[in-house]
C-alpha cells in the first residue's frame, strides 16, 4: 500500500512538474505584445502642414512708406535685369516643391504679355498691395482641402458644396491608376474613322503622367469598339435642329456600353474610362444639353470615379452625295483637351480660384504646375495616413477582443 501510494504520488508530481507546463506551452497562443496606448493616439494625431512663401518685389512696385514695414530680417535684396520671362524670373528665384514664390511686378511690366509663355513662373502678382495670404491659401492646401480629402470619415454637412463635389469625382489615393482610351464607332459602314490616339497620347497625356510620376504609376491603353451603341436613344431637337442627350439620361447612357470595354483582371488598379463616342449619321448631329436644356460647350460629360465620355460630330465633313464608308481623321488636339480636364479631375487636380488681382502659372504642355502637384500630395499624404490610421486602430481593438488569435512578431512590429 505504501509502495502503490509513492507511486501515485510520484505520477503525479511529474504530471505536475512536466505535464501541466508541457501542455501549457504546447497549446498556449502566443501574442506578440502591442503598444495599444501609441495605437490609440493615433485617432488624435495632430498634421501640421508647413510650407515656404517667397515674395520677389520688383523694382517701383513698393513705395517708400510700404518698404519701411517689410521686416529687415526677412529681406533678401536682389538686383536681376531682366529680358526674358521665363528665364530671368526662373533665375531670381528656384523655389522647392511645397513652397510659393509670389513676383510683385508694376501693372506696366514687358512681363505681363509673356506670363502665359513662361513655363517656370510659380505666380505672377500684376496689383500693387497684394494679401498675399490669399493667394497663398489659393496655392496650397486649405482646411477645406483636408476635409475633402477625409470626406469618408466626416459629415457632409461640413464641406463646401465645391469640396464635396470634388471628393466625390475624383478616385481615392491608390498606388496606381488603368487609363483606357477608346473610340466608338456604331456604323463603321458609313464612317471610316482614323484617330492618332498613339500620338496624342504621347503629346498630350504623358506630360501630366510623367509630372504625377510621384504619386502613382499609371498605365495607359486603348481601343476601337465597333457597331457599340448608347443604353438611350437620342431625341430630337426643333429647336436646335438637332438630335440631343438630356442631362437625365446620361446615367443611363454608360452601363450597356461598359459591359463592352472589358477590364484587365490582372490589375486591381481603378480604371478610368474614356470615351469618344461618334453617332452614326441617322443621328447627327448629337449634342448633350445640361439641366437647362443649353448645349454643352464641350459635348461632353463625365461620370464621378469612373471616366468620361465625349460626342464627336462629323456630319459636317461630308455631303450627301458623299461615297460610303467616309474617311474622317479625328482632331485629336481638340478632343484631348476635353479628356485632360477631365483626367485633372478625375485624379483630384482641384480648380483654383485666385483672388482678384493675380495670375497664377498656367499648367503649360505638361498639363500640371508644381503648386498644383504639391496640393495633390498633400492631398494624397493626409488620405493616406487617416487611412492607415483607420486601419490600425480597427486591427488592434480586434486583436484585444479575440483572446486566442495569434499575433506574431512580424505583425507587432
Amino acid at each position: 500500500k505504501l509502495r502503490g501510494r509513492y507511486a501515485a504520488l510520484s505520477i503525479a508530481a511529474v504530471v505536475i512538474a512536466v505535464g501541466i507546463p508541457l501542455w501549457w506551452k504546447t497549446t498556449e497562443t502566443y501574442r506578440a505584445w502591442l503598444p495599444y496606448s501609441h495605437i490609440n493616439e493615433l485617432g488624435s494625431l495632430q498634421l501640421q502642414l508647413s510650407m515656404e512663401v517667397e515674395v520677389v518685389f520688383s523694382r517701383g512696385t513698393l513705395t517708400p512708406e510700404q518698404q519701411k514695414k517689410v521686416p529687415l530680417t526677412q529681406t533678401r535684396e536682389q538686383q536681376h535685369h531682366v529680358d526674358e520671362a521665363d528665364f530671368s524670373l526662373y533665375k531670381l528665384s528656384e523655389s522647392p516643391c511645397g513652397s510659393v514664390v509670389v513676383y510683385v511686378i508694376p501693372e506696366t511690366s514687358v512681363l505681363l504679355p509673356e506670363v502665359g509663355q513662361g513655363g517656370e513662373l510659380k505666380a505672377v502678382l500684376s496689383a500693387l498691395d497684394p494679401e498675399i495670404e490669399q493667394v497663398v491659401r489659393t496655392m496650397s492646401f486649405s482646411h477645406e482641402d483636408i476635409m475633402a480629402a477625409l470626406s469618408d470619415r466626416i459629415r457632409m454637412g461640413r464641406l463646401s458644396k465645391e469640396s464635396l463635389a470634388d471628393s466625390m469625382r475624383s478616385f481615392k489615393s491608390s498606388p496606381g491608376y488603368e487609363i483606357t482610351f477608346s473610340l466608338l464607332n456604331p456604323d463603321p459602314q458609313s464612317h471610316n474613322l482614323h484617330w492618332d490616339i498613339e500620338g496624342a497620347i504621347h503629346t498630350y497625356i504623358q506630360p501630366l503622367l510623367d509630372k504625377l510620376a510621384p504619386v502613382a504609376n499609371h498605365s495607359v491603353d486603348s481601343q476601337i469598339l465597333y457597331y457599340a451603341v448608347l443604353g438611350v436613344n437620342p431625341r430630337f431637337d426643333n429647336s436646335v435642329s438637332a438630335f440631343t442627350l438630356s442631362a437625365d439620361s446620361l446615367a443611363h447612357v454608360i452601363n450597356p456600353v461598359e459591359a463592352r470595354l472589358g477590364s484587365n483582371a490582372a490589375s486591381s488598379n481603378p480604371v478610368l474610362n474614356f470615351l469618344l463616342f461618334v453617332p452614326d449619321a441617322h443621328h447627327s448631329p448629337l449634342f448633350i444639353q445640361d439641366h437647362s436644356k443649353r448645349v454643352v460647350d464641350s459635348n461632353a460629360f463625365h461620370s464621378p470615379r469612373w471616366g468620361g465620355i465625349m460626342v464627336y460630330n462629323v456630319n459636317d465633313r461630308y455631303g450627301q452625295e458623299a461615297e460610303f464608308p467616309v474617311h474622317i481623321d479625328i482632331d485629336m488636339a481638340h478632343v484631348m483637351g476635353v479628356f485632360l480636364a477631365q483626367l485633372r479631375l478625375m485624379l483630384g487636380v482641384q480648380s483654383a480660384h485666385p483672388p482678384p488681382g493675380f495670375l497664377l502659372q498656367s499648367p503649360g504642355s505638361a498639363g500640371l504646375t508644381d503648386w498644383e502637384l504639391d496640393r495633390l500630395q498633400w492631398s494624397r499624404t493626409v488620405e493616406n495616413v487617416a487611412t492607415a490610421s483607420t486601419s490600425i486602430t480597427s486591427l488592434a481593438q480586434l486583436l484585444d477582443q479575440i483572446g486566442n488569435i495569434v499575433i506574431n512578431d512580424n505583425i507587432a512590429q
